[in-house]
C-alpha cells in the first residue's frame, strides 16, 4: 500500500507522495493521479509546428508578419527564421528550470532546418527534448514594391511660377524636399511612402508620389521656402473592391513672379529694389539708398513693375570718386566712361572697386553679400 493511499488509474501501481504533482497550473495531472512512469509516457516538453513558411519580398527584403509587411533590414533570413520558430514553440506548464537553444541548418537557398534543444525539470526529473522545424522561405512581392513596379501614385505636385519658369535652384530644391518628406515618412514606419516619378515639364516640374499626405507636405514645404501658394484638385480614377471611389489629388504650386536675388523696378518711381524675400509680400533694399522696401499688402508678392536682372549679374568696376553723400562716380564696365550713380548706405566708399548692375534703368551698386560668386 502506498503512503498516499492512491493507485495509478492507468497501470494500477501505487502512487507515492513524491509523484503527486503539487505545482500550480497542473490540474490535469493532479486529477488523473498518474504515476511517473505513465505520466512521462505521454509527456511532451515542447510543442512545435510541423513546418513554418516565411513570406519575404524578393525586391526589398521585407517580411510578412500578421497582415502586413515589415522591413527587418536582414542580409539573410536565418535570424528571421529563428525568431519565427521561437515564437511558435510552446513549453509545458509543469516544466521548471527550462533552457533551450536553436541551431539552424541551411539546407538550400529557401530552406532552413531548425534544430531546437530543450532541457527542463518535471516532477523532479531532468528531461531533454529535441525537435526539428523546417522553415521555407517563400519569395514574393510586397505591396509597396508591387505598387512601385506598377507606377502607382495617389497625388501629383506640379511646380510652376507666375510669369516665368521655375529656376534651377527651385527645381532642385523641390526634388530634395520630395525625397526628404518620403524619408521622414519611411522613418515613422510608413511603407507606402515613395516617389513614383519626377519629370521635367515645359514650364516646371511634376512629381508623382504614393499618397496624398506626402503630396500635400511637399507642396507646403515648397511654398514655405520660396513663397507663393498652392491649391488642390481631385480626379476620380476608379473604385476599390468595396465600391468606394478612389481619387488622385493634384497639388498645383504657383511660385511668385520674383525670386530672392532679383532686381526689380517697382512702379512707385523710387528706384530699383534688390529682392530679399517673397513670402506674402516682396521685401528688399533700394539700390539707390539702401533703405528697406516692402510691397503693399494689396500687391502681395507681385507688385507692379519689371525685372531688371539678377544680383549675380553684377560686375566689378572701379570706384572713381565720391561726389557727396548721395552720389559716387564709377567706370561703366562696358564703355569705361565715368558715370555718376546713386550712393546707397551699403556702398563701401573706401573700396577700390564696387559691384554694379547695368540695366535699362542705368547703373546701380549692388551689395557684396547679394552676389553669388
Amino acid at each position: 500500500m502506498s503512503r498516499s493511499g492512491q493507485f495509478c488509474p492507468r497501470c494500477g501501481d501505487p502512487v507515492e507522495d513524491g509523484e503527486r504533482p503539487d505545482l500550480p497550473g497542473a490540474p490535469a495531472a493532479r486529477e488523473t493521479g498518474l504515476c511517473d512512469a505513465c505520466y512521462f509516457e505521454d509527456f511532451e516538453l515542447v510543442s512545435a509546428p510541423d513546418r513554418l513558411t516565411i513570406r519575404v519580398c524578393a525586391q526589398c527584403g521585407a517580411v510578412h508578419r500578421g497582415n502586413r509587411w515589415v522591413d527587418v533590414g536582414a542580409e539573410d533570413y536565418t535570424d528571421v527564421a529563428i525568431d519565427a520558430v521561437s515564437e511558435s514553440l510552446g513549453v509545458h506548464l509543469e516544466a521548471r528550470e527550462v533552457a533551450w537553444q536553436v541551431e539552424p541548418e541551411q539546407v538550400d537557398q529557401n530552406t532552413i532546418r531548425m534544430h531546437c534543444y530543450f532541457t527542463g525539470v518535471v516532477r523532479g526529473e531532468p528531461i531533454e527534448e529535441h525537435v526539428v522545424v523546417p522553415v521555407t522561405i517563400s519569395r514574393e512581392t510586397c505591396t509597396r514594391c508591387g505598387r512601385i513596379a506598377g507606377d502607382y501614385y495617389a497625388s501629383t505636385v506640379q511646380l510652376r511660377a507666375r510669369g516665368r519658369e521655375p529656376t534651377s535652384e527651385e527645381r532642385e530644391a523641390t526634388k530634395e524636399i520630395a525625397h526628404a518628406v518620403v524619408e521622414e515618412m519611411e522613418a515613422t514606419g510608413d511603407r507606402n511612402a515613395f516617389v513614383t516619378e519626377i519629370a521635367e515639364r515645359e514650364g516646371g516640374l511634376d512629381i508623382k508620389v504614393s499618397t496624398t499626405k506626402i503630396g500635400k507636405k511637399i507642396a507646403g514645404r515648397v511654398v514655405n521656402r520660396f513663397g507663393g501658394s498652392f491649391d488642390s484638385s481631385e480626379t476620380l480614377v476608379t473604385e476599390d473592391e468595396d465600391g468606394n471611389e478612389v481619387y488622385r489629388v493634384t497639388y498645383a504650386v504657383r511660385l511668385p513672379p520674383f525670386t530672392r536675388g532679383d532686381v526689380i523696378d517697382p512702379e512707385d518711381g523710387e528706384g530699383p529694389v534688390l529682392v530679399r524675400s517673397v513670402h506674402d509680400t516682396v521685401k528688399g533694399r533700394r539700390l539707390t539708398t539702401g533703405e528697406r522696401y516692402e510691397s503693399a499688402f494689396e500687391e502681395g508678392d507681385a507688385p507692379g513693375g519689371r525685372k531688371l536682372g539678377r544680383a549675380e549679374d553684377a560686375r566689378e568696376t572701379t570706384l572713381v570718386s565720391v561726389e557727396d553723400e548721395r552720389a559716387v562716380q564709377v567706370l561703366d564696365p562696358d564703355t569705361y566712361h565715368t558715370e555718376t550713380i546713386a550712393r546707397p548706405d551699403f556702398l563701401d566708399v573706401e573700396a577700390e572697386t564696387v559691384p554694379v548692375l547695368k540695366s535699362r534703368a542705368g547703373l546701380h551698386a549692388v551689395p557684396e553679400d547679394a552676389i553669388d560668386r
